[in-house]
């Protein structure tokens, strides 16, 4: 993500929006260079992205792009996945990752940089970084790094009573069932069941992907009866790594950066929005030393 985040700032000389607002233009026009921008940032990502894939995991050679290809599947290409079913899955991936509302962490965070009016690159760049925080876009890799660990402790043939006795296990000891769980939805995360229709369709033997229908059927019980989660349904997180390794892309260290490069679609529609409305700079609420120490003295009581 280091990587990857650097390379966009290295896009930023080429912003439309800087160049214009050095000029000089009315605000009811800062919408249409930050488009520009946009589309363009968007349209450069994969090919950074997959230049930081080869030179970090391959032989550092970058593949050239096809344009026969869509977006998705040229992304794919460029990585060095070329089976019909990854470019695929790189298609469901792609779309299902862009943005889903504007509270999330690297939505809001490129919202809230974007409000001061730093060009597009400086906003993703920004959300990124909160995009790679371990409760948010780094949540995919740690699900399918877990479901190993239950795989290598407990074998591929583990039962629905010893996985029951497992998750309550991971549970009492004060750790979460990775995957599980959501700030805003409270039923299945429509983005694990598209997911989970396409493992029946191209992968239904994969063990890892026989194991999370397996979690599938045993978590939600077990959170619902612990009684302290809002919503005990599996998540988007819950299965993208497990499809991904299927495919030959195992190194779950880079899953972020492709959770990036789609969630750049759904911030850049949201800047060219913020710039076409005109809102404002945002800033949040701040309290006085009197409310922490009132405060404090309550949680006491």
């Amino acid at each position: 993500m280091t990587q990857f985040t650097t390379g966009v700032m290295a896009l930023q000389v080429d912003s439309e929006f800087q160049k214009a607002y050095n000029k000089g233009m009315p605000k009811t026009k800062f919408w249409e260079p930050t488009y520009e921008d946009c589309l363009n940032l968007i349209s450069r990502l994969p090919q950074v992205a997959s230049y930081v894939y080869r030179r970090i995991f391959k032989d550092g050679k970058a593949i050239a792009a096809d344009n026969t290809l869509d977006y998705a599947a040229n992304f794919s290409h460029m990585l060095g996945f070329d089976d019909p079913k990854m470019l695929e899955l790189m298609r469901l991936y792609i779309t299902i990752h862009t943005d889903h509302e504007g509270g999330n962490v690297s939505a809001h965070t490129g919202h809230l940089v974007g409000s001061a009016l730093s060009d597009p690159y400086l906003s993703f760049a920004a959300a990124l970084n909160g995009l790679a925080g371990p409760l948010h876009g780094l949540a995919n890799q740690e699900v399918l790094l877990w479901i190993k660990s239950v795989m290598e402790e407990t074998g591929s043939n583990i039962t629905t009573d010893q996985l029951k006795e497992y998750v309550w296990k991971t549970l009492k000891s004060g750790k979460v069932v990775p995957g599980y769980g959501h700030g805003v939805l409270r039923n299945t995360d429509p983005r694990y069941s598209c997911q989970r229709e396409f493992a029946l369709k191209y992968l239904p033997e994969d063990p890892l992907f026989q194991l999370v229908s397996k979690l599938y059927e045993v978590v939600p019980p077990i959170l619902t009866e612990l009684g302290k989660v809002k919503n005990p349904w599996p998540n988007v997180d819950a299965h993208s790594g497990v499809l991904l390794n299927h495919f030959g892309l195992t190194e779950a260290r880079y899953y972020t950066v492709l959770f990036g490069v789609s969630r750049s679609i759904g911030i850049g529609s949201q800047l060219i929005w913020d710039r076409a409305l005109g809102l404002p700079l945002e800033r949040p609420k701040s309290v006085t030393m009197e409310w922490l120490e009132n405060h404090c003295k309550k949680v006491a009581a």
